[in-house]
């Protein structure tokens, strides 16, 4: 498999397979699982000020540098929770690169660095 794009998916979806496990391992109600997964979402309100704002919030709420952080202070403070919080903000990364949602451009929400996503966009000249 040469196509690197298909490769940043295929990441995506072991990532969301992992950050399940480690979500379970933690012990916490799945409920909360289900009530967060999309929370991560709420950073794609800075569009409502345009795409330069907007690729900037969404991709603070979607690269892997916050969960892992988070996780990071999981460890270090022995936080079962922030665990489980970090797993849930994990597996959202995984599961937008899974389905070809990557980190934003700022000139459109649909240039993403794995490609362009949703209808195709017509120029008129």
């Amino acid at each position: 498999m040469t196509n690197p794009t298909a490769l940043q998916r295929l990441e995506g979806f072991l990532l969301l397979g992992a950050a399940i496990w480690m979500f379970a391992e933690t012990g916490e109600s799945w409920w909360l699982f289900g009530l967060l997964l999309l929370a991560p979402d709420v950073s794609m309100l800075g569009y409502l000020r345009g795409p330069e704002l907007g690729a900037v919030t969404y991709n603070l709420g979607h690269i892997l540098l916050g969960p892992a952080v988070l996780l990071g202070w999981a460890v270090v403070g022995g936080s079962t929770l922030l665990n489980a919080l970090g797993a849930v903000w994990l597996a959202h990364v995984g599961m937008d690169r899974a389905g070809g949602y990557g980190l934003k451009y700022p000139d459109a929400f649909h240039h993403t660095h794995l490609g362009m996503i949703g209808p195709a966009i017509r120029v008129e000249g």
